[in-house]
């Protein structure tokens, strides 16, 4: 039942102040319940434990495991058994700590409110309030649930964790209308959200699932967990591996029995031969490799939460960024000064200290214009934002330019801040005002009268006025205007000069401010202070880009991904940032979100196709921008930092949220954490997930070959009636050696040169796309043709099945070896690839190397794996024969590659 009640009093009605009684809230909360978001029933530990051998592959696995048991092979039965169990503890540590989500947003509520019960303010505990509750907010407090405005004082609110709004919002006294509870409405205020400036006293509407809190965590709750595209493309795989391991077991003990070999012999060599197929290395080394690339993210600001996550990085075709800090700085700076006597622009960014003020590209001293030097004093005086920091560095000789280093730490509204700023860098402080005036009294901003005054005193005893506020509001408060040194009355003339201006930096999607002041006149009453004020200036102000933004959007596009703002903010600002950062062009769409209500799935389906930039959203709409490039086959990352972002972020195929600004939903609703908050490491991580998937690929390419040859080996021999090629013994140590570290330092290739200029490959293309498959099979052959070679040219010349089967063991690990580095690359071939590249790789495959030479030349060793010493003529023959695959491998590859 919906809490959200329409007003059953008069909001001025007196007994409305005094709130309820305690026998009232009682009976409301067995009623509605408590004023606390639910979580969906959480999954037993047991059972997340358990869901981690429902792999096809890991079901694979434990059927190889209980074979090798039966057939005696304890020790590859206990190493398979333990690969599996190491797969699904990371697996079960993994999922265990990844739903959180809820608890992060209960932890976001205020712990305690200030509530009238029984006609006396109290302090209550948030999960105790009630509809109809009237509270008290003022500055610094977190609100407890969505509330309509009874009264209120100066009140401004930051809403950006639910509607991603840069600048805190004005809110105002409920009018008579009717009362909705929706975002973006002035008389309203919502749980969660954070009071910057002034109080209210204000009535509750909802609570708990009802507020505008609770139905993000509705949304977040409808969200299922998906695979990830690697995830499905190894269950694809396992499937497919059992297909195999069953063709093999079927096709080999019918050979044999149709030959008149005893039938259960014939099961047995079957079923090995099944076993021997199986990569059991895979999962260890897919797991390994992720572990790896996440460590190496880390390091480039990147956090993973989820180990698959890294390759679906690596195949986005879209990034839904939200705009406030995380493609801009989240710190709004002056970037226009406007006066009489010319137009300023202003340099730096954010909070940075330095900076310098240009007109028509020249720098201007502010010390010698008159104008701009009193605005400045306005832009101080006028402002209750504080500078933390030591304000020594704003001393300059000259105030064309301030060199200080750094940023400043400010405390207080945005827009106050940015003014503080830019005063700094003309050299103009609170400080260096202190002994020219002494502020006296003050008249807040006020949602109606949208300005700010500020009386102050000289030393001389004179009183002044210093007002700031909207453009339109302050024009219409002057009748005189400061230019040249000196005031005149404000002509039409000069009015339409200071509208042009105003429009211009509106159009540039600046916020403007105006600036002006007054000398008191002895005996004037308050109600006249800001009456005839004279006319000083505008300041356009923004919130600027990263300055590494450009330059990852370009990356972006390079790479065939798709970059699209997605922001509460105004269309205007939007653009105007979207076309800075590189994101909007011309020809593109931008969608606003009363647009977007009229759109249903299909027609929004359409449109994302050519829009870049979607304004004034909801997190619902935010939801349906991402479920809509779903629909259209894209591989969805979402950024953002806000709870407004956490649905959308879950959604998203991969979920990234801020480190430094992000909200704890909004991180525990993903699977990417940006530690430096940039936009730029998220392209970074992007290409660590191509490289991640190109090498995941390399690996499979290279394990699946080794195993089809040594499958293909055995399977001929007993075809062909010799005896066995290979021993249980000898299998096994050709599985450690080549399918171990070699496939590992695979997993650690560095990236190639051209990984960002290649197109986002499609969701739908499978792990064996573009060839690989058939990569994989021909190279196959190859080892196992190569190893029945050397058994039988080396039987025939000393007649000796110890001394075949040694040169044919040594024959599949070297081999394999060489077609390690084949694996570096889909392009290159054995002569052309960067040997070098990856040292890691160096070392594996010499250690492997080592290991098996060891096996044949070490006394102490021969008698366990059943080797004889080779000579140099044998010797040359399994080199000659293990350098012949290679070559016809890199024939056959130019031949197609010419042939494309």
């Amino acid at each position: 039942m919906s809490l959200i009640n329409i007003l059953e009093k008069d909001l001025s009605h007196k007994k409305s102040y005094e709130g309820l009684s305690e026998s009232e809230a009682k009976e409301r909360i067995r009623q509605y319940g408590t004023n606390e978001l639910q979580a969906k029933k959480s999954v037993h530990p047991f059972t997340i434990f358990t869901d981690q051998f429902k792999d096809v592959l890991v079901m694979i696995l434990l059927a190889c495991t209980a074979i090798s048991l039966f057939m005696g092979e304890y020790t590859e039965a206990i190493a398979i058994s333990c690969i599996v169990l190491a797969n699904a503890i990371m697996g079960f540590a993994q999922e265990l700590k990844t739903e959180k989500t809820l608890e992060a947003l209960k932890n976001m509520a205020a712990p305690v409110a200030k509530v009238y019960r029984n006609g006396n303010l109290c302090k209550l505990p948030t999960s105790e309030i009630v509809c109809d509750d009237v509270i008290m907010v003022e500055s610094g407090d977190k609100i407890p649930a969505d509330a309509v405005i009874m009264e209120s004082i100066s009140l401004d609110v930051d809403e950006s964790i639910l509607t991603g709004e840069s600048v805190p919002v004005s809110k105002q006294q409920h009018k008579n209308e009717e009362v909705q509870n929706e975002l973006n409405k002035s008389y309203l205020i919502h749980m969660g959200t954070t009071v910057t400036k002034g109080r209210a006293k204000a009535k509750v509407i909802a609570t708990g699932m009802n507020t505008q809190m609770g139905k993000i965590a509705d949304m977040l709750n409808e969200i299922e967990d998906e695979q990830t595209p690697l995830q499905k493309k190894l269950e694809q795989l396992g499937k497919y591996i059992a297909i195999g391991c069953l063709l093999i077991c079927a096709i080999v003990a019918s050979a044999g029995i149709l030959r008149g070999e005893p039938v259960l012999d014939m099961l047995i060599t079957g079923v090995s031969l099944s076993v021997a197929a199986v990569p059991e290395g895979l999962p260890a080394i897919v797991t390994i490799a992720l572990a790896i690339a996440v460590n190496r993210m880390v390091k480039r600001k990147a956090l993973i939460r989820k180990l698959h996550a890294v390759e679906t990085l690596g195949c986005a075709s879209v990034i839904c960024s939200d705009k406030t800090g995380t493609l801009t700085q989240n710190k709004m700076t002056v970037k226009k000064v406007f006066t009489l006597d010319g137009t300023l622009e202003v340099s730096g960014d954010g909070y940075e200290k330095a900076g310098d003020f240009k007109s028509d590209g020249q720098r201007v001293n502010i010390r010698n214009d008159e104008t701009a030097q009193m605005m400045m004093e306005i832009a101080i005086l006028c402002n209750n934002a504080e500078i933390i920091d030591s304000e020594n560095s704003f001393q300059s000789r000259d105030r064309a330019v301030n060199m200080a280093k750094g940023t400043h730490k400010v405390l207080g509204d945005p827009t106050e801040s940015a003014l503080l700023v830019m005063a700094g860098k003309a050299g103009v402080t609170s400080k260096s005002l202190e002994t020219e005036y002494e502020k006296i009294d003050e008249i807040p901003f006020d949602s109606t009268r949208k300005c700010m005054s500020v009386i102050a005193q000289t030393k001389t005893g004179k009183k002044v006025v210093f007002c700031k506020g909207a453009y339109d509001i302050i024009i219409e408060k002057c009748t005189y205007a400061k230019q040249n040194g000196g005031q005149s009355g404000i002509t039409q003339a000069i009015k339409q000069k200071i509208s042009r201006a105003n429009n211009q930096m509106a159009g540039s999607a600046l916020r403007v401010l105006g600036f002006a002041y007054k000398e008191i006149v002895a005996g004037e009453s308050k109600e006249n202070y800001e009456k005839g004020l004279t006319f000083v200036g505008l300041a356009g102000m923004i919130d600027p880009p990263r300055k590494e933004a450009q330059q990852a959007v370009k990356t972006c596009i390079r790479a065939g991904i798709k970059p699209v703002m997605i922001t509460g903010d105004h269309k205007e600002t939007a653009v105007a940032i979207a076309k800075q950062v590189g994101i909007f062009h011309d020809g593109d769409k931008v969608i606003s979100g009363m647009e977007l209500d009229r759109m249903d799935e299909n027609e929004l389906a359409k449109a994302v196709t050519h829009t870049t930039v979607f304004a004034r959203v909801s997190p619902n709409h935010k939801l349906k921008i991402v479920r809509a490039f779903k629909k259209r086959g894209h591989i969805v990352a979402m950024t953002g930092d806000g709870v407004n972002d956490a649905p959308a972020i879950k959604e998203a195929d991969i979920g990234v949220s801020m480190g430094i600004t992000g909200t704890d939903v909004t991180k525990e609703a993903s699977e990417v954490i940006l530690l430096d908050d940039n936009f730029a490491t998220l392209v970074v991580a992007v290409e660590e997930g191509r490289v991640i998937y190109g090498n995941i690929r390399k690996f499979i390419r290279y394990l699946l070959s080794c195993n089809i040859g040594e499958v293909l080996t055995m399977f001929l021999g007993i075809l062909m009636g010799l005896p066995v090629i290979l021993l249980p013994i000898q299998i096994l140590l050709v599985n450690l050696v080549t399918d171990g570290f070699p496939a590992i330092a695979l997993g650690l290739e560095p990236a190639e040169k051209d990984i960002m200029k290649r197109q986002p490959r499609k969701a739908s293309s499978g792990i064996f796309s573009e060839g690989l498959l058939t990569t994989i099979i021909f190279r196959g052959c190859l080892i196992g043709l190569t190893t029945l070679a050397v058994f039988v040219t080396l039987y025939k010349m000393t007649m000796s099945y110890d001394l075949a089967r040694t040169g044919a063991f040594l024959t599949l690990v070297i081999t394999q070896l060489i077609h390690v580095f084949e694996c570096k690359s889909e392009t290159k071939n054995i002569f052309t690839v960067p040997y070098f590249s990856n040292m890691k790789l160096i070392l594996a495959v010499t250690a492997s190397a080592l290991t098996v030479f060891a096996t044949i030349y070490v006394d102490a060793l021969r008698p366990i794996f059943s080797t004889v010493p080779l000579e140099k003529s044998h010797l040359v023959i399994v080199m000659g024969y293990s350098m012949i695959a290679p070559i016809i491998s890199s024939v056959v590859g130019m031949f197609f590659n010419n042939k494309k």
